[in-house]
């Protein structure tokens, strides 16, 4: 009985197929591709910061009118603003800037049992429900209130306010007259502003303080009466 001889291993290799190696990519080719992602991420990046800007200012908006709705709220219940009243003129109206009045004015908002001041919200009506920051940390809080009480934009700065506590119907504009925030008197009960992305700008209540509304450090503020 004849018997089949193995195969030689040399014989069970396949021939070179041409054809396999031109569907690969050569490592030229490979570069070249990684080369356009990059550069279409370079193009995509600045627009992408441009809209999280704009939805962080969105943000910042609906929060200031919050404040605002909710203080012109309390005066609507009580009769009164959240502050003590002041018989001088309107450069002393009440302010809340980055310090402990800012922090008292929105807790005596929210309407705290043990937290909110009794003489100023004896109802402990809650006018004001701000998320609580991610970062309780006042250096870190973005986006609420920290452990402190201050309420921070989206971009870590406490939001200002300032009241008409002496009752005139007038509140100083922090920014220049007539430069894209109104007049240099606004006839208000209540305004509310963010510093924005450069965390400058109207630092204080005083007229005029944060310059023009249009140029420099104030360009990118975010106000409530606008």
């Amino acid at each position: 009985m004849k018997t089949s001889r193995p195969l030689s291993p040399i014989s069970t290799i396949r021939p070179f197929s041409p054809s396999a190696f031109q569907k690969a990519f050569t490592l030229i080719e490979l570069l070249v591709v990684i080369s356009i992602i990059a550069i279409l991420i370079g193009l995509l990046f600045p627009a992408f910061k441009g809209v999280q800007n704009q939805a962080r200012k969105t943000q910042a908006k609906n929060d200031l009118n919050q404040i605002v709705v909710a203080i012109n709220a309390f005066y609507t219940e009580y009769g009164q603003y959240p502050c003590g009243a002041q018989s001088q003129d309107d450069s002393n109206d009440f302010f809340a800037g980055n310090d402990t009045t800012e922090a008292k004015l929105i807790t005596d908002l929210r309407g705290i049992s043990g937290m909110t001041d009794a003489n100023i919200n004896p109802k402990l009506i809650a006018f004001l429900q701000p998320p609580l920051a991610r970062a309780l940390s006042h250096a870190d809080a973005k986006s609420g209130i920290c452990q402190n009480g201050h309420w921070h934009d989206p971009w870590g700065s406490p939001y200002l306010v300032k009241i008409d506590n002496n009752y005139n119907n007038q509140i100083q504009n922090p920014y220049t007259n007539n430069t894209g925030a109104g007049f240099s008197v606004l006839n208000l009960g209540v305004i509310a502003w963010s510093l924005g992305p450069d965390l400058d700008g109207a630092k204080t209540g005083a007229q005029g303080n944060g310059g023009s509304k249009t140029t420099g450090a104030s360009a990118d503020d975010v106000i409530s009466w606008q």
